[in-house]
């Protein structure tokens, strides 16, 4: 095993991984050893005959795993970003061999013993340290008896199957319904780039192939004039996940059932109980109410806007029609022209100019090409950024590209976490899926591509200005309702003057942005908000309603779609021509990613970072001694601080709601 590349640390700048030189055939042989390897380090901690200390336990479990976590996030990043054959039958056989491993570890009553004689240390991250692996270790079992601890394990190893099944379904699900066009004429709508796109993405077939996205709405429905056209796609972005061979139901009321079984055995009512004790909503109640107080204002919002496009229609409008005459409202009545607006928005621009820009004036690091280091597929680019003392502080790669293999949506990874333990630094990767244009052409962006560019670059400046000990608290290891404050606060400075001026300019004139149209854009904020906000709140009370079942009352459900209705319904937010933004069968955040009972989380993250960007708005924008405090308090601490207190001490007080309800036209909506 001596050249297998995976199992020496990379001699690449940050430990990139020297992508050129590692194959799939790799990756088995490299996690069988990470396992043992990692299996022999937690022996070793268990057998040590000294007294438990903090240092020769506590320390030792954070050094122990260097290998597999090494493996798993290469692995793991490219399974995400180019899921071919391979990788897909290499994540079958690996995800349920990791988490049977995971739990051999956790599970551990010699460890879990060590672990528990450990007195606290004197320093507020090691303190903080021993308090989360007590609570990691005991939300995980640890304290079950053997029976409890057996069917602990069964249960994780199915549920891990499950999740990876769910994830492979879909993408084969999503690819399989590409929408084919035969007849240039029903592409009407559409600018000559997108045509051309989509022919390139059409391949050998005769016509042009329209793939789906992530969400329940396909963004090409607010241009396409053909109704036929855009009732086609929505019909089958809405049933992803129930094809044959790729039906996710039987998948997903298994994993409910299973996720109620386990949360029950913790001793915990319901999946959103166990889940969200451990957030900053502090309960699955809190998540709920805040849902609950928001859900019928929105809803209420939306009927109206609906109403409003009948009247510009004059026509009967359905669910695939509504973002159609959602834009050509915005062009009306706020002189918005989406197509015109992207050519102010090409890629390169908006990232080096506006993305990185940004960041300059708030934190004083640069972002700098490392043409010298590839990335791990054609389209990837390599970024060292570097503080205000020009001192390195790590890597960003960039992934922004669509590709057939690519799972949809946009995220932040790592290859490497920072930890000063370890003497690491961070490793990013930012991923989005933007149609690539054709060679010498630039890509433009949608405004909401503009926002998601912002958006994953704030998750990165999580993970690269953290300044822990220990990796266990490093950048982005945080609660999920707290992970998307730093994210959703830096989409701020995307329309921000000091920034969009040092962007925005037209594509082919040189031009910057005309600011009446600025203007419009921010006039236009929160029309279609109703919408909006219905659709991502239908979807996060879907995901509390599965995850509040108790073991018994999931072993009841047999019906997915009479299980939507009746949820949707008892929420307030079965309104006519809108679909949740994922549905139970595409739902990929909770089905096969992290996000199982914390969707409501991108809402709750929103009133943090409304209220944050209020600060900055008083005291003088984007400015080196904003970002210093915003750095300082929060960014740099990852997990290692109490979350209300850092912002309390950041804000001066605790969190407001009402810039939220603002920004989401929802200004009254809560007593």
């Amino acid at each position: 095993m001596t050249d297998n590349p995976l199992l020496t640390p990379s001699d690449l700048p940050y430990g990139l991984p020297d992508f050129a030189a590692i194959s799939d055939d790799d990756v088995i042989p490299a996690f069988r050893v990470a396992f043992d390897d990692h299996l022999a380090e937690v022996r070793a901690i268990v057998e040590n005959p000294a007294e438990p200390t903090f240092e020769n336990t506590l320390e030792a479990l954070e050094r122990s795993g260097r290998l597999l976590d090494r493996v798993a996030s290469y692995f793991f990043n490219l399974a995400g970003t180019d899921a071919t054959d391979s990788r897909i039958a290499i994540e079958a056989e690996i995800v349920p061999l990791l988490a049977a491993h995971n739990d051999s570890i956790v599970l551990d009553p010699g460890l879990w013993q060590r672990i528990a004689a450990v007195q606290p240390p004197e320093d507020e991250e090691g303190r903080r340290l021993l308090e989360k692996i007590r609570s990691d270790f005991e939300r995980a079992g640890a304290d079950l008896d053997e029976d409890g601890k057996a069917r602990l394990k069964e249960i994780n190893t199915e549920l891990s199957e499950l999740s990876n099944r769910f994830g492979e379904n879909l993408l084969k699900d999503t690819q399989a319904r590409a929408v084919l066009v035969t007849d240039r004429v029903e592409l009407a709508g559409l600018s000559d780039s997108t045509i051309d796109n989509l022919r390139r993405n059409a391949g050998d077939k005769d016509g042009w192939l329209i793939p789906l996205e992530l969400p329940s709405i396909q963004s090409l429905l607010a241009q396409l004039t053909n109704a036929d056209l855009r009732a086609r796609i929505l019909e089958q972005s809405l049933a992803r996940g129930t094809g044959d061979g790729n039906d996710n139901r039987p998948i997903l009321l298994r994993e409910i059932k299973l996720r109620a079984e386990r949360a029950e055995l913790l001793g915990f009512d319901s999946h959103a109980d166990y889940v969200i004790t451990n957030e900053t909503a502090g309960s699955a109640a809190a998540a709920r109410k805040l849902l609950t107080d928001l859900g019928p204002a929105a809803a209420a919002n939306a009927e109206g806007e609906y109403k409003r496009l009948l009247d510009l229609a004059d026509e009967n409008i359905g669910a695939a029609d509504w973002p159609y005459w959602a834009e050509r409202r915005r062009a009306e009545e706020f002189q918005v022209d989406q197509e015109a607006l992207r050519k102010y928005f090409p890629l390169d621009r908006v990232l080096t100019d506006g993305v990185f820009y940004a960041a300059n004036l708030l934190y004083g690091i640069t972002v700098e090409p490392r043409d010298d280091l590839d990335g791990y597929a054609p389209g990837t680019r390599v970024w060292e950024v570097k503080d205000s003392d020009d001192s390195g502080i790590g890597l960003l790669v960039t992934d922004f590209f669509a590709r057939s293999t690519k799972r949809g949506g946009a995220w932040m990874s790592s290859f490497v976490d920072q930890s000063k333990l370890l003497g690491t630094k961070p490793v990013v990767v930012n991923v989005l899926n933007i149609p690539e244009p054709a060679e010498g052409k630039q890509a433009l962006l949608t405004l909401d591509e503009v926002m998601t560019l912002f958006h994953e670059f704030g998750h990165g400046l999580h993970g690269l200005l953290s300044d822990v000990t220990y990796p266990r608290f490093s950048g982005t290891n945080v609660p999920r309702d707290f992970v998307e404050f730093p994210s959703q606060f830096n989409e701020n400075w995307a329309l921000e003057p000091a920034v969009l001026g040092n962007y925005a300019f037209h594509v082919e004139t040189g031009e910057p942005i005309p600011e009446e149209l600025v203007a419009a854009v921010k006039r236009a904020a929160t029309a279609g908000e109703g919408f909006a906000t219905t659709e991502y709140i239908a979807a996060s009370a879907l995901d509390l309603a599965w995850h509040s079942l108790s073991a018994a009352e999931a072993e009841q459900i047999d019906d997915v779609e009479a299980f939507e209705a009746k949820a949707l319904e008892e929420a307030g937010l079965a309104v006519d021509n809108i679909s949740p933004r994922y549905r139970s069968t595409y739902f990929n955040h909770i089905f096969a990613g992290g996000y199982s009972a914390g969707y409501y989380s991108y809402l709750w993250a929103e009133a943090l970072d409304a209220d944050g960007f209020d600060w900055f708005e008083q005291n003088g924008g984007a400015t080196l001694d904003g970002g210093a405090r915003l750095r300082e308090l929060i960014l740099s601490k990852g997990g290692s601080i109490d979350y209300d207190e850092a912002y309390r001490a950041f804000r001066g007080r605790d969190k407001d709601i009402g810039p939220l309800l603002a920004r989401r036209g929802l200004a009254g909506a809560v007593g």
